[in-house]
């Protein structure tokens, strides 16, 4: 009779990440991670958040850009699919440092009517 190796379905693993190690320089997430954070200007969207004494902190928008974007040049379109692209990607959870946004935080957050916001993008 046939002998196998023993597995176990039932076994955990603790598989410890470092998720600024997962933006690999020269990939395209790391070219968005450090657009977002180092050039893009996102003051405008300090005027949206009253939340300075009163209220629950919102998710930082480039956060909430970088995975929006990211999520974009994947193919990948709904707010629910992103949302759980947090939850079981590895590149996602390192580009949102693992915050794990609510799908209707990251349908709030692109659905907004930002035309009086930006005149061009150039």
């Amino acid at each position: 009779m046939a002998r196998y190796k023993h597995y176990d379905y039932k076994q955990g693993k603790f598989i410890p990440i470092d998720f600024d190690k997962q933006i690999v320089e020269g990939t395209f997430e790391h070219t968005l991670h450090y657009f977002i954070e180092e050039e893009a200007d996102l003051s405008a969207y300090d005027l949206r958040y009253a939340n300075d004494k009163t209220g629950a902190t919102a998710y930082d928008p480039a956060i909430l850009l970088k995975i929006i974007l990211y999520a974009y040049s994947k193919g990948i379109f709904t707010s629910r699919k992103i949302a759980r692209c947090c939850e079981e990607n590895v590149v996602f959870m390192a580009l949102s440092a693992d915050t794990r946004p609510h799908y209707t935080t990251i349908a709030d957050f692109y659905i907004v009517d930002w035309a009086g916001e930006y005149q061009t993008v150039s």
